[in-house]
């Protein structure tokens, strides 16, 4: 496998062949490696809904400003954040911690302690800026694996997160939209699959510091 040419064949696909579905299998990769992905502290404050309905998908299109590969799609991934990350939260994390390792109070305490404080510390609108960027990383992972596994995708920002959350009940489990990734297989007429990718020169984007 060349992961660099996989890369290459990746583009955000502007129409995807509504025939087509995603076998079980491709969509069970792409829920591991969601939950795989890193997160500052591995505290996870990220949930990823994954939809397979076309009345809901036709739905969202109107809260997506048109954008049809959200209904075309075989499948849609909406990478969400959670609305409230305290106490409670993050003593789950230590208690599943505790049950995966077996790690004693007396290592895990003092690392609990100082997220508490550090959290305690923060405005509603600092954590979810910090959510925010965990769901990044978890999209850029997600876009690495499409690619790896030939799945075709669209990463999108262009929709109406409140609309999102009023039509998946999202509130409901505490939960915001912050990223809309559809994915399936690309439609044979869909023309900027044959583009070429822009890019800057590779000694233009990296820097060599040794």
């Amino acid at each position: 496998m060349d992961s660099i040419k996989n890369l290459e064949w990746r583009y955000a696909v502007k129409k995807f062949n509504s025939e087509k579905i995603l076998p079980e299998d491709k969509i069970e990769r792409l829920k591991q490696a969601f939950n795989l992905t890193a997160t500052s502290y591995g505290l996870q404050p990220i949930t990823l809904a994954v939809i397979h309905n076309k009345d809901l998908q036709n739905k969202l299109v109107q809260h997506s400003y048109g954008q049809q590969q959200v209904a075309q799609a075989s499948h849609v991934l909406v990478i969400c954040i959670q609305n409230n990350i305290n106490e409670d939260y993050i003593n789950r994390y230590f208690e599943q911690i505790r049950k995966v390792r077996g790690t004693s109070d007396d290592i895990l305490n003092p690392f609990k302690d100082a997220l508490m404080a550090d959290f305690s510390k923060k405005e509603v609108h600092e954590i979810e800026q910090w959510s925010k960027n965990q769901a990044y990383l978890a999209l850029g992972n997600l876009l690495t694996i499409c690619a790896l596994e030939k799945i075709d995708s669209c990463p999108m920002e262009g929709f109406i997160p409140s609309a999102y959350d009023d039509v998946l009940n999202l509130k409901e489990s505490g939960l915001t939209s912050v990223l809309v990734l559809p994915v399936g297989y690309r439609a044979d007429d869909d023309m900027f699959s044959e583009f070429k990718k822009v890019r800057k020169n590779i000694e233009e984007s990296i820097i060599e510091i040794n």
